[in-house]
């Protein structure tokens, strides 16, 4: 019961997907909604797959100099790629979860100089943090201040002074006397030139405009002139006027006017403490970030006067008071009970005995992290194309701290630098159907495929080793095949071997004269223009002679669909056409046209009669040729059409025209 039960400051796991390792989240408030359902609000800490490579790297030296301080014991490479995965890093960012995706408690501290590393290791579910990361600067910093220790923080103390020595230093330069307990005045003259100063700074403040308005009565101005400022100024007066009474009152009320002292709660104004309120709910007791973020007009030491100043006031216990009344009414703890759905990952294997799941993955297949070959349980992990699974309890530690127990080359290559996580964790349904432009941002959101083009720039080592090593990048069965992986290790270090040799005998490269760019644009469109879309209803002319005019190609021979024999048309193999077949005088099927406007280039390919009865004419081996190599002219030969002599037909009983006339008899 107490294990299911969290309250407000516990440190818990959230998980947000079946395959991904469980946030880190400490719950800093609970709240019910309005259809009865619980939400945390929780402080975020992130995990050091989360952050980049260069913030990783910044991780590094800070343990590195904490190891050295604090000498640590030494300990082994998989223990060090362990502790990895105990760090956190605390942030300021605040979201809100559902209380029941929490999967249990666990434990951060901050890491202290006389902690041992290697005991977080021995306790289950225990993490620590020494820095603190900005989501929005990408930036790390120190969580806990550093002591100052040297000449520039603390005071040289000198040699004690021998009896009867005098000091000669000079004592003005080094501290300023402000008050005298061995003064000749009495405890009731001092009280009566304090009452005195207090009266003086009522009547400047009733004289000065901008007081009188901020103190409209009475009582608030000598509340005002009531305050610490007022008998500081006081007591200084009697000490500069060697308590002189006559002297001190005189000074208090110069020729030019009684002297107004005021401190920071009255400089302040309403705006500002309005600011200063929201900023001190929002950072706490963070002055730095304060100042940076919301008064930065105002001093550093003016915010944290005018903060303990403002401790004093009414403001502060009714804000206090609200406070505790808002904490009463909100949830202070809430149950959860135990999370025992399956996980999607599951392996299930066809007629596996319950206990033996997985069993029938991949024969010979082993954890990726302890690389066990027998479990109660097989989780699927990584890409899905590798066919990588985890154990139980290496699922687990995934899980829990992110990592797998020992360093392995898919973990580490998983991991991008730009992209902090790695498509490696992700189900199988999940990883299919996630787009390559989805962000790390929202995963669970598909973003719309970039339709922005992209250029591949080869540099000029690239290009030389195509050359000198064709044999072993075979580039014609490389572009065949472009899913195949190529060794471009081995192709380098070849290349590092044959460069001195080919330096002596230059490669015999054939320039090749191409025509500009605008002369081939013009070519093309002058060759296929874009015909307009002719608009529905609109009857097409026939042209009655288009049957025996000639379809010639200028000069490329094609296979004619029929031949018209006296009025009767003919197939090109003699026979005549059937009555439900459709010649090519008929109609066709309305082809679907390019429209110019969804095709990203300003130049748009358009196929005409000659270019479709050309490729009929092309074999398959000649089609692969000029796709291979588009930049080599065409050469194709003309088909030869065996032309049957035509059939004598019967004449006509119906005459197509005669010079006769036709009479009609009714």
């Amino acid at each position: 019961m107490a294990a299911n039960m969290y309250r407000v400051g516990d440190y818990v796991y959230f998980e947000n997907s079946s395959s991904n390792p469980y946030l880190v989240r400490r719950i800093e408030e609970l709240n019910k909604t309005a259809n009865g359902n619980v939400e945390a609000k929780v402080v975020c800490l992130f995990r050091r797959r989360d952050i980049s490579s260069s913030l990783n790297s910044l991780a590094d030296s800070n343990a590195g100099e904490f190891e050295e301080e604090s000498k640590q014991p030494g300990v082994s490479e998989q223990q060090r790629h362990q502790l990895k995965h105990r760090e956190l890093f605390l942030s300021r960012q605040f979201e809100s979860l559902p209380a029941t995706h929490i999967r249990g408690k666990c434990s951060v501290t901050l890491l202290n100089e006389t902690d041992i590393l290697s005991q977080y290791l021995e306790k289950e579910d225990c993490f620590f943090y020494s820095l603190v990361f900005d989501p929005v600067q990408k930036t790390l910093l120190a969580d806990q201040g550093e002591i100052r220790v040297g000449c520039k923080y603390q005071a040289e103390i000198p040699d004690r002074l021998a009896e009867g020595e005098s000091d000669n230093r000079n004592q003005q330069k080094m501290e300023m006397k402000v008050w005298d307990p061995d003064n000749p005045l009495t405890d009731r003259q001092i009280d009566q030139f304090l009452v005195v100063a207090r009266a003086v700074g009522t009547f400047a403040r009733a004289l000065d405009c901008s007081s009188s308005i901020r103190q409209p009565s009475l009582h608030m101005s000598a509340a005002a002139a009531s305050r610490d400022i007022t008998l500081f100024h006081a007591m200084d007066t009697l000490q500069r006027n060697g308590y002189d009474l006559a002297k001190a009152m005189s000074t208090l009320v110069p020729q030019g006017g009684p002297v107004l002292c005021r401190d920071e709660m009255e400089e302040w104004s309403a705006s500002e403490a309005m600011l200063f309120e929201e900023a001190l709910e929002k950072y706490g007791k963070d002055f730095n970030d304060i100042r940076q973020d919301f008064l930065p007009w105002k001093s550093l030491a003016s915010i944290v006067q005018f903060y303990y100043m403002w401790k004093t006031t009414d403001r502060y216990i009714q804000q206090k008071r609200l406070k505790a009344a808002e904490a009463d009414s909100k949830l202070k703890q809430v149950y959860i009970p135990t999370y025992t759905k399956p996980n999607p990952n599951q392996i299930i294997s066809v007629g596996s005995k319950p206990g033996m799941n997985g069993a029938g993955f991949q024969k010979g297949l082993t954890c990726e992290s302890c690389h066990t070959t027998q479990s109660a349980q097989w989780y699927a992990w990584g890409p899905p194309n590798m066919q990588c699974r985890l154990c139980a309890s290496c699922w687990i530690y995934w899980k829990k701290y992110g990592g797998l127990k020992t360093p392995t080359q898919l973990e580490g290559a998983a991991r991008g630098t730009t992209e902090p996580h790695s498509r490696g964790h992700l189900s199988r349904p999940e990883a299919q159907s996630l787009s390559p432009y989805t962000t790390s941002a929202n995963r669970a959101k598909l973003l719309a495929k970039n339709r922005q083009t992209f250029l591949l720039q080869t540099t000029k080592l690239t290009r030389l080793a195509r050359r000198m090593c064709r044999d072993l990048l075979q580039p014609r069965r490389a572009a065949r095949r472009p899913y195949a992986p190529i060794n471009a290790n081995a192709i380098k270090a070849e290349c590092s071997i044959r460069l001195p040799k080919a330096a002596k005998t230059p490669l015999k490269i054939h320039p090749l004269v191409r025509l500009p760019l605008a002369t081939i644009v013009k070519d093309l469109v002058a060759q296929a223009p874009l015909k307009p879309k002719t608009p529905r209803g609109t009857k097409t002319p026939i042209n009655r002679n288009q049957l025996t005019q000639n379809r010639g190609l200028g000069g490329i021979m094609v296979k004619r669909a029929y031949e018209t024999m006296a009025g009767v048309p003919f197939s090109a193999n003699g026979r005549p056409l059937a009555s439900g077949i459709r010649s090519s005088s008929q109609p066709a099927a309305k082809r679907q046209k390019l429209n110019p406007a969804d095709a990203p280039n300003p130049v748009v390919f358009v196929a005409t009669k000659d270019t479709r009865a050309l490729r009929k004419a092309l074999t398959h081996l000649e089609m692969r040729r000029a796709a291979r190599r588009p930049n080599l002219p065409l050469k194709v030969k003309p088909p030869l059409i065996a032309v049957r002599p035509p059939v004598p037909l019967p004449p006509s009983s119906h005459p197509a025209s005669t010079s006769e006339p036709i009479v009609l008899e009714d």
